[in-house]
């Protein structure tokens, strides 16, 4: 027989917790708030397990729910997990929208939610899109994978992480009772075939006659790829600058934190070659447009394969994004510059949690230097 009695459930006010025995207490808080935990022991380990407000809750349902977890420490099996599963597993595709609705508020666009679930939908929901997540298992995951592991390799790498991430979710969330065997799942795949992961970069020094081509055309796009190549900038970032972002003043190109791949505000120092390119700009400028490379549309940021497009319109084998590559050879081969100075320069995120605190400052006036540098061995 319990300690309590649902009159004294009803009468508790003093905040603090009442016990009925076997596990079971009530707790009130300062505001007035009743609920039931159950606490249960076993192998010297002690869990917690919240059944519900005593508004809702009566204390025989309390007694009854506390009896159950209990019941299910004995026979080894995880009261979290039983619960989830009676309140309903879901399935893949269900399990899918949640993690989406927990990630859209870290994702910088859209577009790469909708790549996303694009991905899931072709190649995983019509093998485990409708199994609920307890159930998937290894086997399940690796003929998903099978039937593009070979012919689309990057694409199926993506898929694999995707798969592990809606479960890895699962598990955290009591849905399985163990984590997917990801790692296992990849060794039992063939070994997919070698391919260089690095962007098409033209040796640095074959880039002072390219720029030099480059400058017979007269377009935003040959303005935006030239100004990529004076600051070692992505694309995305050029593509995306606007005027706001420019302080001519300062020699100094701030591009915000929403638009940088680390999602850390990143200040570019501009070359005397770099702020040309910036006045250029401004003769040409559309009028209440705020991008300093604007595309065909006018107020729309060219498209992402604008400057590939003008690369190979001059006949050369190479990516905007290898100029990135260009300039750091160009660094380690033909400078004194220290390698920090360079990686600071492309915004690349140090790894190393040591060094990275021994670089917290952004090293801007060695990285003028250093751009000057670059922008005096182009040409300016």
């Amino acid at each position: 027989m319990g300690k309590l009695s649902a009159t004294a459930v009803k009468a508790a006010t003093r905040p603090g917790r009442l016990g009925d025995g076997d596990g079971l207490f009530l707790l009130v808080q300062p505001g007035g708030t009743k609920s039931w935990v159950c606490r249960v022991q076993k192998n010297g380990n002690r869990r917690d397990f919240g059944l519900g407000s005593a508004s809702k809750i009566s204390l025989a349902q309390a007694r009854e729910r506390a009896r159950q977890i209990r019941t299910w420490m004995e026979m080894g099996l995880d009261p979290l997990f039983e619960r989830r599963k009676a309140q309903g597993v879901p399935t893949f595709k269900e399990a899918t929208a949640k993690v989406l609705t927990a990630h859209r508020k870290t994702w910088r666009n859209e577009k790469h939610e909708a790549q996303w679930l694009q991905t899931l939908k072709a190649y995983a929901f019509p093998h485990i899109g409708d199994v609920r997540v307890s159930e998937i298992t290894g086997p399940m995951i690796r003929n998903a994978l099978a039937e593009i592991w070979l012919t689309k390799p990057e694409t199926a790498r993506r898929v694999r992480q995707r798969i592990g991430t809606v479960l890895d979710w699962a598990y955290a969330s009591g849905y399985r009772e163990s984590e997917a065997p990801m790692r296992a799942i990849t060794k039992g795949l063939p070994k997919q075939p070698k391919k260089d992961g690095h962007f098409a970069a033209m040796p640095y020094s074959k880039v002072p006659r390219f720029v030099l081509k480059l400058r017979e055309r007269e377009s935003f796009s040959r303005l935006a790829l030239e100004f990529a190549i004076f600051t070692a900038a992505r694309s995305g970032e050029v593509r995306g600058a606007n005027w706001d972002e420019i302080d001519l003043e300062e020699k100094l190109w701030t591009i915000p934190k929403e638009r940088m791949k680390a999602h850390r505000e990143h200040v570019v120092p501009l070359s005397p070659r770099a702020i040309r390119i910036v006045e250029r700009c401004v003769e040409l400028r559309i009028s209440d447009c705020p991008l300093i490379f604007p595309g065909m549309r006018g107020n729309q940021p060219m498209s992402d394969m604008t400057l590939t497009k003008l690369i190979k319109e001059m006949k050369e084998p190479y990516t905007a994004h290898g100029f990135r590559s260009a300039f750091r050879d160009w660094v380690s081969e033909e400078t004194e510059y220290q390698g920090e100075i360079a990686e600071a320069a492309l915004a690349h995120v140090v790894k190393d949690k040591t060094e990275a605190a021994y670089r917290r400052g952004n090293l801007l006036e060695k990285r003028r230097s250093l751009m000057t540098d670059w922008a005096k061995f182009i040409g300016s």
